[in-house]
């Protein structure tokens, strides 16, 4: 769906009011913590690498790798729906138009 252009438009228009979060996998970011360079230091805590993929809204980062500093220097607080990819299926932050969370797939416990 990615990959063709036109579907792809379809769901970063969505991402402003986007609603279909798993929230068993997301922690909301509340308060002092809503900075672009707290929440840089959130995800580097949890394994973040420097880059990240971006599906985003914003056109100029959309289908992009960039450094996930400057990712998060262009979207935090500017109300555009946009994931962020730090590490895939594992670790990754979501932004829209007024919340922000850490999206994070922990490794089930091992069983003895």
């Amino acid at each position: 769906m990615l990959a063709k252009p036109k579907r792809r438009s379809v769901l970063t228009d969505t991402l402003v009011h986007f609603k279909h979060l798993d929230l068993r996998h997301a922690v909301q970011i509340s308060g002092h913590q809503r900075r672009a360079s707290v929440i840089l230091e959130l995800l580097k805590s949890k394994g973040a690498p420097e880059t990240c993929y971006a599906l985003s809204e914003d056109s100029e980062l959309d289908g992009k790798e960039i450094l996930l500093t400057d990712a998060l220097a262009s979207i935090v607080g500017c109300g555009m729906g946009t994931f962020l990819s730090c590490i895939p299926g594992k670790l990754g932050y979501f932004e829209d138009e007024d919340q922000r969370w850490i999206l994070e797939r922990k490794q089930p416990a091992q069983r003895r």
